[in-house]
């Protein structure tokens, strides 16, 4: 029996940032020998004490303190097991949609793509049911093709 394609589920837009702030801090020092990271060096203050003082030494990497822009935008792809597909959309809904949703203002989209491949061809009643199924359930494109 062929094995059914993977279901993919979605956020729109399909776009990604390009790399992740603080991978970009991490990759920069690991990249440069030169990078410094901070330990701790007595300084002596106005009123005599001496209190420990930051200072870069040479070889290990610093971490950015704050990140430079907010991350305003979130991408995510999962390909999801075709037989367990309601467990898996419910798990992503409750562990990753319901945390963005719930932030203030927050527009979330998500779409689920099928894709099939059917290699001895689709049944015309398969090819009826599924057609008429995705107009019930207002799917906003939908199509077999021929390969």
């Amino acid at each position: 029996m062929p094995r059914a394609a993977p279901v993919r589920a979605y956020s729109a837009p399909r776009r990604r940032l390009a790399t992740h702030p603080k991978r970009v801090g991490l990759a920069s020092c690991r990249d440069n020998p030169a990078a410094t990271t901070s330990t701790a060096v007595p300084t002596p203050t106005t009123s005599g004490e001496t209190t420990p003082r930051e200072t870069p030494t040479q070889g290990e990497p610093t971490l950015p303190t704050e990140t430079p822009f907010t991350l305003t935008r979130f991408y995510g792809q999962v390909v999801l097991d075709s037989t367990r597909v309601g467990r898996d959309a419910a798990r992503i809904a409750e562990e990753v949609i319901q945390h963005l949703a719930g932030l203030v203002g927050a527009h979330v989209h998500v779409t689920l793509e099928i894709e099939a491949e059917i290699p001895d061809g689709v049944p015309d009643a398969v090819i009826r049911t599924v057609t008429e199924n995705c107009r019930v359930l207002k799917f906003e494109t939908q199509e077999f093709e021929e390969e």
